[in-house]
């Protein structure tokens, strides 16, 4: 049992907090057995894993109180395990295309909506947040291992691009076609560089009076939804 603070293993789970250092090794920690059980259920082989002494779980037994000390959650960690950082080969329609999205939860939180209703991955692109980072990881619920990122270039991503934009968009049911959906940062959206590389552009309607954009999460996630019902209702009008 694991009983030292300056322990190899515990003293690497502090590290990995850090973006530089998970950069470095190529590895990131979940916390929790549901993470634990995605990541295994994906075929995911961790690096090592660390278990609260006396909970019965499989893994190196740690003594309580220092599992809680390296945690990012605090008090109530029962399995922390380390794993390599994997990454998708290349940016495949249907694609999802982030540029500047700086927040970890809307990076994990998309993660898992494209997972849900897409079989393309999200391409990260400049100034996107670490999805390895602990928030990240957290946000995905498992997805960062059955739908790993990439990393990639706007000018990789495939054709036709279409951006999603505030307002003076077209409508929604013009992304049937997209083989990329590209979104910005909530504040600044996209930059014109990234708007010249898109096809067209469209906007999710809101209503008169209420809020004046959406989190971008939460316009990913109808723009995904959407995509996919337009495909499925492709498919069934296709068949008949």
């Amino acid at each position: 049992m694991i009983e030292s603070p300056q322990n190899e293993k515990l003293k690497l789970v502090r590290k990995l907090r850090d973006r530089k250092h998970r950069e470095r090794e190529g590895l990131f920690v979940t916390e929790g057995e549901d993470l634990l059980g995605a990541g295994l259920a994906a075929g995911a082989q961790p690096r090592f894993v660390l278990v609260a002494e006396g909970s019965g779980l499989e893994g190196e037994e740690v003594e309580s109180g220092l599992l809680a000390d390296v945690s990012s959650l605090g008090s109530g960690t029962r399995v922390i395990a380390v794993w390599p950082r994997t990454w998708s080969d290349e940016a495949v329609a249907p694609c999802v295309y982030l540029h500047g999205v700086g927040d970890p939860g809307n990076v994990g939180t998309i993660l898992r909506t494209v997972d849900a209703f897409l079989d393309g991955p999200i391409a990260l692109g400049p100034d996107c947040a670490d999805p390895y980072s602990p928030k990240a990881v957290r946000a995905s619920m498992g997805s960062i291992f059955s739908h790993p990122p990439t990393k990639a270039q706007l000018e990789t991503t495939p054709e036709p691009r279409v951006a999603l934009v505030a307002h003076g968009g077209q409508e929604l049911d013009t992304l049937g076609d997209a083989a990329t959906v590209c979104l910005g940062a909530e504040r600044e959206g996209l930059p014109d560089e990234v708007l010249a590389k898109c096809e067209r552009q469209v906007t999710i309607p809101l209503r008169p009076g209420g809020a004046e954009s959406l989190n971008v999460a939460a316009a990913a996630a109808i723009a995904a939804q959407r995509i996919s019902s337009l495909a499925m209702r492709e498919e069934v009008q296709s068949d008949a």
